[in-house]
């Protein structure tokens, strides 16, 4: 398919989940600007090779009835990559009856089914619906694996390690950069941020501080961000937390939080020599991901 044909396959299931949640209460476009010049592309106002910078971006929210929660509200956050849908859209499932560790249970199931049967096609309400049929099971789950509450409890161990690549379509501002500094530091994040064209995050520690430290990078002002890929490993949720501290430490690839240049170049220096960034991956044992952020592999 060409990025014409994905980008009509992209408008048309926008339009579609327009007219089946038609209330701002159920579907939120949460970037308008993205989804017009998508339309602009796709009915040739808009000329240009390739698509849209902006990526579609979008809340479905709904409330399920389940029998041991009762009735809960559940969003499902997506974002259309630009070869959607040869390749998955980027589905997050929030619902405060689960618990992390439970989401990110959930979000594997979620990735296999639709891998398995929708690979190619067009895949949102495929997704809504295999939340509403599963959802139930993933918060019996939840709820027979938590222990009784205890006020005078003391503070359990993490139970994920988490590794978040954000992708920015560009990191110049300086008070952004030294935010993304002083914010992975408070949190106890090692990693480390590429200024420039695109701009590249990378962080990693205990899935709660990643989750911290995403919330408030996301709601800065930005042409596009998001995350482009993310591991999340569970850890011995018996273990002491002393050992919990050391699995964390043990799981890290980078040794604290540093911005990373790499030979900055072009006119107002805002490039980096991406050589030298693969390099830099495959020192630190993540060369994997240079091809998940440019589509190519490095060298």
């Amino acid at each position: 398919m060409s990025y014409l044909e994905w980008a009509e396959s992209q408008l048309a299931e926008i339009e579609l989940l327009s007219s089946m949640f038609p209330t701002r209460d159920e579907l939120e476009l949460t970037d308008q600007l993205a989804v017009a010049e998508l339309r602009d592309y796709v009915e040739g106002i808009a000329s240009a090779d390739s698509p849209p910078p902006l990526r579609p971006q979008f809340l479905i929210k709904q409330k399920f009835d389940t029998a041991t929660a009762g009735m809960m509200d559940v969003i499902l956050s997506c974002a259309y990559p630009s070869e959607y849908p040869s390749v998955l859209p980027e589905i997050t499932v929030r619902c405060s009856a689960l618990s992390r560790a439970q989401q990110t249970q959930l979000h594997t199931a979620l990735n296999a089914h639709l891998t398995e049967n929708c690979q190619g096609d067009v895949c949102v309400l495929s997704a809504v619906d295999w939340v509403k049929d599963n959802m139930q099971l993933f918060i019996s789950k939840s709820s027979s694996a938590a222990p009784a509450p205890k006020k005078e409890s003391s503070p359990q161990p993490e139970e994920v390690f988490s590794r978040l690549w954000i992708y920015s379509h560009h990191i110049y501002n300086k008070t952004k950069r030294k935010n993304i500094l002083e914010w992975s530091k408070e949190l106890g994040l090692s990693g480390f941020s590429m200024p420039g064209k695109p701009g590249v995050v990378c962080v990693e520690g205990p899935q709660s501080a990643c989750e911290e430290f995403w919330s408030r990078v996301k709601v800065l002002t930005w042409k596009k961000i998001m995350i482009r890929h993310r591991e999340d490993i569970p850890l011995d949720r018996h273990r002491d937390a002393d050992r919990t501290v050391d699995s964390i430490e043990s799981l890290r690839k980078f040794t604290g939080f540093e911005e990373a240049m790499f030979d900055p170049h072009g006119n107002r220096g805002n490039h980096m020599d991406l050589g030298q960034l693969y390099q830099f991956l495959n020192e630190k044992g993540c060369c994997d991901v240079f091809q998940l952020y440019f589509g190519i592999e490095g060298r």
